[in-house]
């Protein structure tokens, strides 16, 4: 049976949507197309417009040239040298056109890693508006989605995963990445679909 709200309870005012890495180069038919993304932007969609204010979207930024990079990342642009920004262009590294126009007053941070957290500009950030609790959504569900939801767990957030706007390039890992914020997180992050977070989010 489906539960009919949020574990712990409405989210409050102190509550900001992170949107993670919606991306031309993930939507469009690169060598990283995750063929889900198109399919939950709509669902992302509606619950960056119910609070675009509250609403941060992260952007991953590829290597500029094959080999740039640090320790393993060197090697991993020598792998993708088809996704350095030399090869995409820049404008690939856009949102998505149908998020894009939410920005402003939707802000947005830029990455170089799966995680947004690493240079603690992302923390300060929420620290300075007050935030205490974190709407989840985006790509990929088993990489940097992942990686913001560990890193919101490590700083204390409440954590909301919306199930229904996720996506990866990887069936079998999005479920068992979802089986594990069901399970393994079960304290420490609710899972909803969007219709019970915007239900709960006044």
């Amino acid at each position: 049976m489906m539960p009919n709200a949020i574990r712990y309870g409405p989210l409050g005012k102190h509550c900001v949507h992170i949107c993670v890495d919606m991306q031309r180069l993930f939507a469009e038919k690169t060598d990283w197309h995750t063929p889900w993304m198109e399919r939950v932007c709509p669902t992302a969609a509606r619950i960056v417009a119910h609070a675009s204010a509250s609403t941060i979207f992260t952007r991953f930024i590829p290597a500029m040239n094959a080999g740039e990079g640090q320790g393993t990342w060197r090697r991993y642009y020598q792998r993708w040298a088809s996704m350095t920004i030399e090869n995409l262009g820049m404008e690939m590294i856009e949102l998505m056109p149908e998020l894009a126009r939410f920005v402003p007053p939707a802000k947005v941070f830029d990455k170089h890693v799966y995680s947004p957290w690493m240079d603690g500009t992302l923390h300060s950030h929420l620290q300075v508006r007050g935030a205490d609790t974190l709407i989840i959504t985006g790509g990929e569900t088993d990489i940097c989605v992942l990686a913001t939801i560990l890193g919101a767990i490590d700083h204390g957030y409440r954590t909301v995963v919306v199930t229904d706007a996720l996506c990866s390039s990887s069936d079998a890992a999005h479920e068992a990445s979802m089986h594990v914020y069901h399970t393994r997180y079960g304290q420490q992050v609710e899972t909803a679909t969007a219709d019970l977070v915007l239900d709960a989010w006044r």
